[in-house]
């Protein structure tokens, strides 16, 4: 196993990979901007080294800072968790021409999936299902491009092969507009991801976002545990996931999780990784791969019983994967509510001083957060500031057990969207199971703006 990891990250992702480390015999080291003194992770941590100042892009953005502290500390192994450099394929190969272990895939994997069409080439050799379109890059050539979008049929969308967390991608209706939007999109591209290339795919009106967790040891061996529905979201950021998916063709599913697998082993992929689709019709359609441990992870431990991140631990190691496809069942539900410190009509960032924190309990309750009472919340960084977790024999039980821990939890000080999920789980449609990535953003009356 790993000697010393150095923990690339912060906040409630920082802690859980501590916990897995700890339980694993492994000494930790935390590092931390100047805004981040309080994280609680950091007086549980063997050794901590501040590497800049509360400005990402000096800190946890900062490659040399972060290899020096490994440096220093002897640290052996690097976990990016996920954000900041979890995806950036030259820090991963940073890391290990430093002589240090990347909790994580090879960089070359990261560039091939990072890069959208590239990623969409990969999947159509290992016969993953894709969304129709463009097969590569968009031609420059207006003939050719207005030729192909005819071939796909309207509305078609067109996205930036570097692009990511909804940016860069732009919806075309009419034939008329698609050599404008394209023109746009590129130069949108090129100013934000330093890659102007963009590609074009058939628009699904209605789709679910559904996604297939897999673990792959770079050896040969890989196995999935499973799909998650992540379709409540709100600008394409995910508010609300369970695992398993409500409602999915069995035979489709059965399909695509050995279609996921194939392709790991295809890639040489190596680590824990995220397969993310529309699903419309019955049918999947590949949008993009993560090559990094996910925020709702969780519901998929909860479910199968697999601690993901000891496995990534266990993997950048060296060794093999030790469970087999045949081990992996999935036993009950699981719902995972993302906590933000924001403002839960307006979601603009409510950072500040928490001055009671009051955390949710009750068989079936998992809470991953950094909080506690007196924490401030810097105005820095992302707003996510915990997870709320349960687990039921069935939806319906994890249902009604997240209900009681939103009833339950107590965080006074700053305003968070709690009270937005205390609606989702009572809402008609969610409950029902099934609804599209649509469906969150018509409730809140977003759709018409």
């Amino acid at each position: 196993m790993l000697e010393k990891v150095l923990i690339a990250n912060r906040g409630e992702i920082a802690l859980r990979i501590l916990r897995a480390c700890k339980e694993l015999g492994i000494k930790t080291v935390a590092v931390h901007s100047t805004a981040d003194r309080e994280l609680m992770h950091l007086a549980l941590a063997d050794e901590s080294v501040c590497i800049g100042p509360a400005l990402a892009t000096n800190s946890y953005l900062h490659i040399p800072a972060i290899i020096a502290a490994a440096e220093v500390t002897g640290a052996t192994a690097i976990h990016p968790g996920y954000g900041f450099l979890a995806e950036n394929a030259d820090f991963a190969e940073q890391v290990e021409k430093s002589g240090f272990a990347f909790v994580g895939p090879k960089a070359d994997t990261i560039r091939l999936m990072g890069d959208k069409v590239s990623a969409k080439d990969a999947m159509i050799k290992s016969g993953v299902p894709v969304v129709p379109g463009s097969d590569g890059p968009l031609p420059e050539n207006e003939q050719e491009a207005l030729r192909i979008a005819r071939e796909v049929g309207y509305p078609v969308i067109i996205k930036a092969a570097g692009g990511g967390g909804g940016r860069g991608m732009r919806v075309v209706h009419k034939e008329e507009d698609l050599i404008k939007s394209a023109k746009l999109t590129r130069t949108e591209a090129g100013a934000a991801f330093g890659n102007p290339m963009v590609y074009l795919e058939k628009f699904l009106g209605n789709p679910r976002h559904v996604e297939v967790q897999v673990l792959s040891d770079g050896q040969g061996n890989a196995i999935h545990l499973y799909d998650r529905d992540c379709s409540l979201q709100r600008r394409h950021q995910k508010v609300l996931e369970e695992a398993p998916a409500p409602y999915i063709d069995e035979k489709a599913r059965a399909e695509v999780l050995q279609r996921c697998v194939d392709a790991c082993i295809e890639i040489g992929y190596r680590g824990a990784g995220t397969f993310e689709f529309l699903y419309e019709d019955g049918r999947f359609y590949f949008i993009e791969m993560n090559t990094r441990v996910q925020v709702e992870h969780p519901v998929t431990e909860m479910v199968t019983g697999v601690d993901i991140v000891k496995e990534m631990l266990s993997i950048a190691a060296g060794n093999k994967l030790s469970i087999k496809q045949e081990d992996v069942v999935i036993r009950g539900h699981s719902l995972e509510c993302r906590i933000n410190a924001e403002d839960p009509e307006k979601f603009l960032p409510s950072p500040g001083k928490v001055k009671h924190f009051h955390a949710p309990g009750g068989n079936g309750v998992r809470v991953d957060s950094h909080l506690y009472s007196g924490y401030s919340v810097p105005p820095n960084y992302d707003s996510l500031i915990g997870k709320l977790i349960t687990y039921g024999a069935t939806r319906e039980e994890a249902m009604a057990r997240m209900r009681n821990a939103l009833d339950e939890i107590v965080v006074d000080g700053i305003k968070t969207n709690i009270p937005l999920h205390r609606d989702l789980v009572r809402d008609e449609g969610f409950c029902k199971g099934g609804v599209n990535i649509h469906y969150l953003e018509k409730k809140l009356g977003m759709d018409k703006h």
